[in-house]
Formats: C-alpha cells, sequence, structure tokens
C-alpha cells in the first residue's frame, strides 16, 4: 500500500496555500492516494521532459508527483494552481 510524503519544496508550496485549499488536497490525498494499492488509476502522467511524473487534479489545484514503486511511496514534487504548476 502506497503513502504519499511531500518533498520540502513542495511543503513550502503546500504551506503558502490557502487554508480551504490545503483542506481541499488533505481530503483528496487520504481519500484517494493514501493506503492504494494503484495510484496510476487516480493520476495521469506527463509527457516531455517530465515523462517521469504524474500528476493530481484537485479542482484548480494540481499535485505533480513522482510514483516510487521499489518502496511504495507517491512523492509529492511540487503542488500548485494548474496556470503556475508546470512552469520551471
Amino acid at each position: 500500500m502506497y503513502r504519499v510524503e511531500f518533498s520540502k519544496s513542495a511543503n513550502r508550496q503546500y504551506q503558502k496555500l490557502d487554508a480551504l485549499i490545503r483542506q481541499m488536497l488533505e481530503d483528496y490525498i487520504d481519500k484517494n492516494l493514501n493506503g492504494t494499492d494503484n495510484p496510476r488509476q487516480f493520476g495521469k502522467a506527463l509527457k516531455g521532459t517530465l515523462h517521469k511524473l504524474w500528476r493530481y487534479e484537485v479542482g484548480k489545484y494540481r499535485l505533480i508527483c513522482n510514483i516510487e514503486d521499489e518502496v511504495l511511496r507517491i512523492l509529492v514534487v511540487k503542488v500548485g494552481h494548474r496556470r503556475e504548476v508546470y512552469r520551471n
């Protein structure tokens, strides 16, 4: 069963979000990702230079994650609004 963890930079981005947005993201993570056997069923693989990462849509916000099958971990590497999250 997979567990969700945040990278340091993703955690900083997460903490800057509004409390309602953070709650919405927490609810999504608890309901869909923590404890799942197949995290790929909820997300979509990215393309291009980000081809190793997956995105999860939560309203207008995105969780950009690296799925680590060896350790059963979903590492959130970026969190943000859809218009900003894909920028370098």
